[in-house]
């Protein structure tokens, strides 16, 4: 599946990462609904990162091989929104691509929410506001009137009127959506990234430690990674300027450093994202639309979801065994918390699907309550590699697969990206005796059909866990252990 990040459309993600660094192919801005003939995913490459394949050849997935995606998110940007017709009606909504939450300077992802303002000398402007002051009017008559005739008729010519008491001070138990939220909100920012060139957006981030480091989206802060500026605001109003001292694309992941962060940060306690059910609540926080401090709630929907995002501007994509849930998510509240009802972290918002022009990531849309977030788990051991050392580190089975869906699995391709081998020699696919045309079904006990959702589930494992690899060949099923390897950096 592949999906929008909030506010920029989300191109076909490719499904396995390549083990060599390659060109990753532009994302497709179209808008309107996809070829249902056409392939959802364009040829992921042999190298790191997916990359253009010759015509006619099946489309590969780089992650396999240790490629870096990039991918929808809930982001908004500023750059990429078009400034609203004053006219009445508003015009429609621009189609950019929605990430869950505001994504800095991705078509859209981080920029708040303007209504147009009604065109001067308008007929229905003036319509609304005559209705408007007649409500009023209305309204206030009704009031003189009541209280009018409430005098005539009362023969005691007494005016009191009691009213019943509370019933005591409000208390709200630990594990309310009121307390829970009242305990997360002070360790929740709102980001504002910003290009060199002023160009940029907002999304959301959390606390991460008190060392002043916040979690977030990577396409949140992707303005800010090459000589931008990226700050964080508090709820209470306090903003500190940041930096980023890390960021995954492939896994859409980011960290930032506070300047002088404030010594009395707490940070959020992190949850189990694997100890997660269907049907567990949720809370989520952020700022869509530029709305800071804003909590809805909802559900897990869905565990393990493939999700393959990316932000309509070419990069590569981001893939993820996603936590789905239907708790409201906008552009803007990328990079915010996903919560359990005892207020522990247990995914960051990232992606959602958007109804605009009936596509994944073809609109910056609002929610639809379906929305996708990365689980913490694998978050925080990317979050502690970008902390130690400023990189990712990716695992990966050395193997360029095909992004196609349909396919009953992830096929190992007959040709590598530029001609490589579609199998690194001496790479943990060969070591696992897999071969071109093999058709990989199962990774443990997860069923695989297709190149992105093996990525995702690669992406789930640390390089050097082993795993079972349940694959066909010549139409019978077999099966082989493979150790995964590792690749350093999105490129």
């Amino acid at each position: 599946m592949s999906t929008e990040n909030e506010g920029k459309a989300v191109p076909p993600a490719p499904s396995a990462p390549p083990s060599a660094p390659v060109d990753a192919p532009a994302a497709s801005a179209h808008q309107g609904h996809p070829d249902p003939g056409a392939a959802p995913y364009p040829a992921a490459p042999q190298g790191y990162g997916p990359q253009d394949t010759p015509a006619g050849d099946a489309h590969q997935d780089p992650a396999a091989r240790g490629g870096a995606p990039g991918g929808p998110h809930a982001g908004t940007g500023a750059h990429a929104s078009s400034v609203p017709d004053p006219a009445w009606p508003p015009p429609p909504p621009p189609a950019t691509p929605s990430y869950g939450d505001g994504g800095a300077g991705h078509g859209g992802w981080g920029a708040s929410y303007q209504p147009p303002a009604p065109k001067n000398g308008g007929g229905r402007g003036r319509t609304i506001a005559a209705v408007l002051v007649a409500a009023l009017v209305a309204g206030g008559l009704g009031g003189g009137l009541g209280y009018t005739l409430a005098r005539e008729n009362d023969s005691s010519g007494s005016t009191t009127v009691s009213s019943s008491t509370s019933g005591g001070n409000v208390k709200r138990d630990p594990g309310t959506v009121a307390a829970v939220a009242a305990k997360a909100l002070p360790s929740t920012v709102t980001i504002e990234a910003q290009s060199s060139s002023g160009e940029g957006g907002t999304g959301t981030g959390f606390v991460f430690d008190t060392q002043g480091h916040i979690v977030t989206n990577s396409h949140v802060v992707a303005e800010a990674v090459d000589g931008g500026k990226v700050s964080a605001t508090f709820p209470n109003g306090k903003k500190y300027a940041g930096e980023v001292v890390g960021h995954a694309q492939g896994y859409d992941v980011a960290v930032i450093k506070l300047d002088d962060a404030p010594s009395d940060l707490k940070p959020l306690t992190l949850g189990n994202s694997d100890d997660v059910a269907v049907g567990d609540s949720t809370i989520a926080i952020g700022a869509p639309f530029g709305l800071s401090n804003t909590v809805t709630t909802g559900i897990i929907s869905a565990k393990n979801r493939p999700v393959a995002s990316s932000d309509g501007s070419g990069s590569q994509a981001s893939y993820m065994s996603a936590l789905q849930t239907d708790a409201s998510i906008n552009p803007g509240n990328s990079g915010g918390p996903l919560l359990d009802a005892q207020g522990n972290v247990i995914g960051i918002n990232s992606a959602i699907q958007s109804t605009s022009n009936g596509g994944f990531g073809t609109g910056q849309a609002g929610s639809i309550g379906l929305g996708f977030a990365i689980p913490i788990n694998q978050a925080k051991y990317v979050a502690q590699e970008l902390i130690e050392t400023g990189k990712p580190v990716y695992a990966k089975i050395g193997a360029s697969v095909s992004l196609e869906e349909g396919a009953g699995g992830a096929k190992i391709t007959e040709e590598g990206a530029g001609g490589s081998e579609p199998v690194d020699p001496g790479g943990p696919a060969d070591k696992a005796g897999l071969e071109p045309g093999d058709v990989i079904t199962k990774l443990d006990d997860r069923v695989i059909d297709s190149g992105p959702t093996l990525i995702g589930e690669i992406w789930t494992h640390k390089p050097g866990d082993e795993v079972t690899i349940t694959y066909e060949r010549d139409g019978k099923e077999r099966t082989t252990e493979l150790t995964l390897g590792s690749r350093v950096g999105d490129s």
